[in-house]
């Protein structure tokens, strides 16, 4: 008899339980008159109006899980020097909405929607992956009212182009991005593992992986396919043609194969000196979760101005 019982979803909930423990409680909010709904954690404390003074900070997840497992390492830390919110990006998680816009863009608005729902008016946004470009949008939509203060890119290229979707595809052996980054199978789940993380777990049991597939991959699956549809490449240079005002920082896996170092570079050179680039050794496509400590310290100490310290 096939068991119901999920380990991974098990987990899950001592992942919420370390989202408490750091001083955050889950709200679900309605925007767009109530079209769109978005599940985030925020602090115990009021936003609006609260007398504490720490800086906000937005973490924006990445594709795959919701962002209770993406972000498990980083809100522990990060909480004892600023105010976290951290939203399910719309169809991960306990978000959705019944508009048919999938783009990168609406994602951003969502985000600066559900701030505004909040009462948060000047923050600073981490994004890593697909999360990056979302922190992207929202750093260019809040620009012209000054609200984004700092902005930290992750293991995200937002100047990405056909040429490298084709490369990542022949990388991956897949005929499709989606196939890749919404795997049916646990052989393709283990090519986008290897692909992600420096020292993939030597024994990965198949039904472990199966319970991953059915826990982070089923779900709005379709939708999800349009969303990566829906990820702007930078074609004729409308992308790179506008690039941050803010301060930003870019994190990066020197093994990350999503995304290849070079492309950090190159980034990196396109944004200028008011750009700061970090290259994390022995991780790949998710540092936060592959060294957590040294992520946190980067990421924390620039977004409160003090000096970024090297190992």
């Amino acid at each position: 008899m096939a068991s119901c019982f999920s380990m991974v979803a098990f987990y899950g909930y001592f992942l919420r339980r370390s989202f408490a423990a750091a001083g955050l409680r889950p709200e679900t909010h309605e925007i767009d008159g109530g079209e769109t709904t978005m599940h985030c954690w925020v602090p115990d404390s009021a936003l609006g109006g609260s007398d504490d003074s720490r800086p906000t900070v937005v973490l924006l997840h990445g594709f795959g899980p919701s962002a209770v497992w993406q972000w498990r390492r980083q809100v522990g830390h990060i909480s004892r020097g600023l105010r976290l919110v951290v939203p399910d990006l719309v169809f991960f998680g306990g978000s959705s909405s019944r508009s048919a816009r999938r783009s990168v863009a609406f994602q951003a608005e969502c985000v600066l929607k559900l701030l505004d729902r909040l009462g948060v008016g000047r923050f600073s946004v981490v994004g890593t992956s697909y999360g990056g470009f979302v922190a992207w949008h929202v750093a260019r939509e809040a620009a012209p009212a000054g609200r984004v203060e700092r902005v930290v890119i992750a293991s995200s290229d937002p100047l990405k182009t056909e040429e490298d979707d084709a490369q990542l595809r022949q990388r991956a052996g897949v005929e499709n991005i989606s196939d890749l980054m919404l795997p049916r199978s646990t052989r393709t789940l283990r090519s986008l593992l290897r692909l992600s993380v420096h020292r993939s777990p030597s024994i990965m049991p198949d039904f472990v992986l199966r319970d991953v597939l059915q826990t982070f991959f089923t779900d709005n699956r379709e939708v999800k396919m349009e969303l990566l549809e829906g990820l702007e490449l930078n074609k004729n240079g409308e992308i790179s043609g506008s690039p941050l005002l803010q301060d930003v920082l870019i994190v990066w896996g020197e093994h990350d194969y999503i995304f290849p170092l070079e492309k950090a570079h190159l980034l990196k050179k396109h944004l200028g000196e008011k750009a700061r680039l970090e290259v994390m050794k022995n991780t790949a496509h998710v540092p936060q979760i592959e060294d957590p400590n040294r992520f946190n310290e980067i990421v924390l100490n620039f977004l409160l101005g003090k000096p970024i310290s090297s190992l």
